[in-house]
């Protein structure tokens, strides 16, 4: 992974916070910290231990439901900088059949925006989501790609959606009432090693990769997809991410929410040819229309995020795909 090169460092003398360490971008994010040889870094999650994606013996590692206020206040306590990645989440197979459990993952960053005001802490970072964005601008595969100023007016995706426009415009208001600084990302479908690809929080990439194998290893050569397989998106691969969101949480000048994905996009049927041409196998296709299936066209302008930072994502989606199916393939090989 590349090296983060910013102007702002962290006060190392504090404690760094990943909220949802246990999980994939927080695993994630906390073994680039590791790497760039952070000492003080606390990984906070409600999964038991051995749940995690990652865990490392030299980070403290706290397992805390963050819904409770008491409990946002052990985890922030002595900390700097405070990473806000938990919420209650997956693909849209999770998302469009649990909305009540995604909105109330807006507890987990209004108590944790109070207790890093109580606190103390230096920058809060928030993991925003594409699903912000205003349905009435994603009914085309074709879509223009989204620009920051498209959450507005607000239609956002129902339920998960609406958590997350809600938790940026918190943020917003405490830098502006209380002082606190804080920094919001939209993440555009990230996906990598080290995450979900089964049990129905996996997102298209990792869900995909697994009926691939699947169809390989059982010689039955047959795919589900849902929808028609027109519908577009783009996907961020995790390195990408983890990069990104560092870049932005130290910004001096990347005050309101921003895109981070890709702007590389594809449909759901040429990201199948992909992880088909990885796996050196030919599927029979059969498309689920009843099956949630999202908007239909999604897309990251990368425009502003370019201008003041001057980044954008450095692996293709399908060199990212080849890493992500290795992993998973090791990982059903295993367990077969």
């Amino acid at each position: 992974m590349a090296k983060v090169e910013l102007k702002y460092v962290m006060n190392d003398s504090k404690k760094i916070v990943v909220c949802g360490g246990g999980g994939f971008i927080g695993g994630h994010l906390v073994a680039d910290l590791r790497r760039q040889g952070h000492a003080d870094i606390r990984a906070v999650d409600y999964r038991p231990l051995g749940e995690w994606y990652q865990k490392f013996d030299d980070v403290e590692n706290l397992v805390l439901d963050l819904q409770g206020k008491e409990a946002c206040e052990e985890a922030v306590a002595g900390s700097g900088s405070v990473y806000n990645l938990a919420a209650d989440m997956g693909g849209m197979g999770f998302i469009e059949t649990n909305r009540a459990l995604c909105m109330l993952s807006v507890l987990i960053n209004t108590h944790l925006l109070m207790a890093s005001r109580k606190a103390g802490v230096q920058r809060f970072f928030y993991a925003s989501s594409a699903c912000v964005y205003a349905a009435g601008k994603q009914l085309n595969p074709d879509v223009t790609a989204l620009k920051e100023e498209d959450a507005y007016p607000a239609m956002p995706e129902d339920g998960y959606g609406w958590e997350k426009l809600f938790s940026e415009r918190m943020c917003r208001h405490f830098t502006e009432d209380f002082g606190l600084t804080t920094r919001v990302a939209r993440y555009h479908n990230v996906y990598g090693p080290e995450g979900t690809y089964d049990g129905g929080r996996e997102k298209a990439p990792a869900a995909i990769c697994r009926k691939v194998i699947e169809a390989k290893l059982s010689g039955k050569h047959e795919i589900e997809i849902w929808g028609d397989g027109h519908q577009t998106r783009s996907f961020q691969y995790i390195d990408d991410c983890v990069i990104g969101t560092q870049k932005i949480m130290q910004s001096e000048n990347v005050t309101m929410p921003v895109n981070l994905g890709s702007s590389e996009m594809v449909t759901i049927n040429q990201l199948v040819d992909m992880v088909e041409e990885i796996a050196g196998v030919k599927l029979k296709r059969n498309y689920n229309l009843k099956a949630p299936k999202g908007v239909n066209g999604r897309n990251s302008d990368n425009t502003l995020i370019q201008k003041l930072l001057g980044w954008q994502p450095s692996i293709s989606l399908k060199s990212g795909l080849e890493k992500t199916y290795r992993w998973i393939y090791g990982e059903m090989k295993a367990k077969a």
